[in-house]
């Protein structure tokens, strides 16, 4: 999905749907448990048919099953793709039902632990563990490992955090990159003055999954303003939503998204954000009604498809999110960010050499080089990226004093992270009282 790299719909669909699904997989477990009705019976195990499951739609499942086709010819294996913008719902219907796909594609790693957990799940096998030896860091290995046990192997990524801009008009205006937050709402404080308009334009808008762009700010603040230590309890839930130190993230987020001097640039008001389209702040960016943008590195897809020349001297470029304090940190790139995980419920021997191959190095760079995405796989070649966004993205998911996180709501158990956190965006930035918000989504966690 496109929130972290791919068609125009979100990195990630869910409703509460999803949470009464892992529901019936919690009561199905009490009655005996996924039984025989698990992966592998979309496909037959004794033929050469695959069927991969994922979110992945629109032009990017074309560029996707192309990323395949000459390996899918070499090997005599035909990978049938499937998409739906209700994966998250749906994928806990089907492996309960018995009718799972052979490889499902997860967003979220919080989702495909959710399934490991249930017995669904079968181990990643001895040559997808070395390439995930080979071509990821420790923290990625880590996002496909439930319980000491990895299960599938990272797909794609993106670096979270960008905040897009008009080249032309900062150096028109003087304006210059902020080192630091306070840099970075004076900067926005200044453009107001200047243009008599709201600089920041913000689409929260993504169907059932309304509400997640607002989750990546607040992700992005909590890395910057609190740290690792932080942040990683927060995902585990050691430190709660109801923490004063993420209080802080949605208070400093709010002067910017609250404050009705600052959005929504070409669409309102504040009152907008929730039912703006997340990709359609692209064309706001591009005719110059907007000038200030957060989202990831997909987006340049989107400005892109909107008329846009992303480049450095070009319509539209980006800076990350500085870090709150200038003089604090190693030096390096503080980001969060997104992926898939690709695990499997089929052990067929067509099964796991599908597998093997979607964590290689050769497809992350036949991938990419088809355009548009990017990989943390360190056998990546950042040349082979279609843009100089992209180019840039890899060089920091590849870089040793980058500090990455990765999008704390794909972590989080998935009544929480696609769920509650979802919603309390939507009631926060329409009004409702942070306190009340933030104890509306401590409540959704999972209470074992």
């Amino acid at each position: 999905m496109r929130r972290n790299h791919v068609s125009k719909t979100p990195r990630r669909w869910i409703a509460p749907i999803a949470a009464v699904s892992i529901v019936g997989f919690a009561l199905a477990g009490c009655s005996g448990g996924p039984g025989t009705g698990g992966g592998g019976e979309s496909g037959d195990a004794e033929s050469n048919v695959v069927t991969v499951y994922g979110t992945i739609s629109d032009t990017e499942a074309e560029l996707l099953e192309q990323s395949w086709a000459d390996w899918e010819k070499a090997n005599n294996i035909d990978i049938k793709y499937e998409a739906s913008k209700e994966f998250e719902a749906q994928i806990a219907v089907r492996a309960q039902g018995g009718n799972a796909p052979d490889i499902a594609i997860f967003p979220q790693p919080g989702l495909m632990a959710d399934m490991a957990k249930l017995g669904y799940l079968k181990p990643a096998p001895d040559a997808v563990k070395k390439n995930v030896e080979d071509g990821w860091n420790e923290d990625w290995a880590n996002y496909a490992t439930v319980d000491g046990t990895l299960y599938g192997a990272p797909l794609m990524a993106s670096v979270k955090g960008w905040i897009w801009y008009s080249p032309s008009v900062f150096a028109e205006k003087g304006y210059e990159v902020p080192t630091d937050w306070q840099g970075l709402l004076d900067l926005t404080a200044k453009m107001k003055a200047d243009s008599g308009n709201a600089p920041w334009c913000i689409g929260f808008g993504s169907d059932a999954a309304t509400g997640w762009p607002g989750t990546d700010w607040i992700e992005d603040l909590v890395l910057r303003q609190s740290g690792t230590e932080v942040y990683d309890k927060w995902v585990s839930n050691e430190i709660p939503f109801t923490d004063p130190q993420i209080a802080s993230a949605f208070d400093e987020f709010g002067k910017i998204a609250k404050n009705p001097e600052y959005v929504n640039a070409g669409f309102g008001g504040v009152d907008t954000i929730v039912t703006t389209p997340f990709g359609d702040p692209a064309t706001a960016l591009v005719n110059g009604t907007c000038s200030l943008h957060h989202q990831a590195s997909f987006y340049d897809g989107f400005i892109t498809d909107a008329g846009g020349k992303v480049a450095e001297d070009g319509d539209i470029w980006a800076f990350l999110m500085p870090p709150f304090d200038a003089t604090s940190g190693s030096g390096g790139s503080v980001v969060t960010g997104g992926g898939e995980i690709v695990a499997a419920f089929s052990d067929s021997e067509a099964t796991q050499k599908v597998q093997e191959y979607l964590s290689s190095a050769d497809w992350a760079n036949s991938r990419v080089k088809l355009g548009g995405v990017i990989s943390a796989n360190k056998g990546l070649d950042p040349a082979n990226a279609s843009s100089d966004i992209l180019k840039q993205a890899i060089t920091i998911l590849q870089a040793d004093d980058t500090t990455f996180r990765f999008d704390a709501s794909d972590l989080m158990p998935s009544a929480v992270g696609s769920g509650t956190f979802w919603k309390g965006m939507v009631d926060w930035v329409n009004g409702t009282d942070t306190a009340a918000v933030l104890e509306q989504i401590e409540a959704g966690w999972p209470s074992s």
